[in-house]
């Protein structure tokens, strides 16, 4: 019989919307004008912040890092560039992403729903451009998702407002009385070798690598473990024959995999356990976690919360609400794995 899970540690793995800890001094162009306003949010992993202000809301590795990005309107992330891949999951807004060292290579917009996986080793940067404050979660890949590479305008831009950048990703607020440490390396621009690794995909290349909305809703396969009202679409990642889920539209390799899962008022998804880590980010609605056991404690999560669940934990989702639930599902590994079921309620 599988141990069940009890409310605390339940508890500890949900952070909620509302609860999430912003910093608005994470990187760099913190005090850039046009890129001034925004916060930036740690909730599973260490991220990629340059100021240890900057609060992890779960510190246990999952091969991947969640945060997040809220940014008000006309507001600009400037243009960097990242190791390993990086994944944006709409929740609102709207979105215009540019690439190249300057941010004019191309550009793209999305709205609300819409997922964008953008490649490693690639200078991009994103702006709201709706009327209203929008919110991003994010998904890095790794443990360790390596350092920042910042175009050189970005640094010398920052330098004018006080801040500089070390090697290895420590910032330094001069205007505020900080000091670079004796025999600290100051970050320089990108030199030569560095800017040839970086690639500039074509606008055709760049729309691969976007799923929208729209197309989550009327393309996919339902996965094994769907029942009547429960439909799971994938993403990124491989098939998995485990759980009847096809291969995704962008499956290569990103050390995750992503899904989009729809529960309908009423549905539920069947008792099953996973031995990865699998992490709900809540879309739309609410449902509701059960271990299938008496006593056993349930956990609800809602619009805008970030579960992860206990590996090998048995679980079931329900919808109890009156709309339709939709949630983006992050798994550990290219392959998560198999998937155990149960047939009945109780384990």
């Amino acid at each position: 019989m599988a141990s069940m899970t009890d409310s605390t540690d339940l508890q500890s793995r949900l952070v909620r919307y509302r609860d999430l800890r912003p910093c608005t001094t994470a990187f760099i162009d913190t005090k850039s004008p046009g890129s001034d306003r925004k916060e930036n949010f740690t909730i599973i992993g260490p991220g990629v912040a340059e100021n240890p202000a900057q609060y992890v809301h779960i510190t246990e590795k999952h091969g991947f890092n969640i945060g997040g990005a809220r940014q008000p309107p006309k507001c600009k992330n400037s243009v960097h560039s990242h190791e390993t891949a990086e994944v944006f999951m709409i929740h609102s807004g709207i979105w215009r992403f540019v690439w190249g060292e300057h941010g004019d290579a191309g550009s793209i917009v999305l709205k609300a729903g819409d997922v964008i996986s953008l490649p490693a080793r690639m200078f991009r940067g994103f702006e709201n451009i709706g009327d209203d404050t929008g919110f991003m979660f994010a998904i890095l890949g790794g443990d360790d998702p390596g350092r920042v590479l910042w175009a050189g305008h970005v640094l010398e831009r920052a330098k004018g407002h006080g801040l500089i950048l070390l090697e290895g990703g420590r910032l330094i607020d001069t205007s505020a009385g900080e000091k670079v440490p004796d025999g600290a390396v100051i970050e320089q621009t990108p030199t030569p070798e560095e800017l040839a690794r970086i690639t500039i995909p074509s606008l055709e290349e760049m729309k691969s690598c976007i799923l929208t909305r729209e197309d989550m809703a009327t393309g996919g396969a339902q996965g094994g473990l769907c029942c009547e009202g429960v439909k799971e679409y994938p993403v990124i990642g491989m098939a998995n024959a485990s759980d009847g889920v096809e291969t995704s539209p962008m499956a290569w390799p990103h050390g995750f995999t992503l899904r989009t899962v729809e529960i309908a008022p009423g549905a539920e998804i069947m008792l099953h356990r996973r031995h990865c880590h699998e992490v709900w980010i809540m879309y739309q609605g609410e449902i509701e976690m059960s271990q299938g056991s008496d006593g056993a404690p349930a956990i609800s999560i809602s619009r805008g919360d970030t579960f992860t669940v206990p590996i090998g934990v048995p679980r079931s989702w329900r919808n109890r609400g009156k709309e339709v639930a939709i949630a983006w599902v992050v798994r550990g590994n290219d392959d998560p794995g198999p998937v155990d079921l149960f047939k009945t309620s109780s384990v």
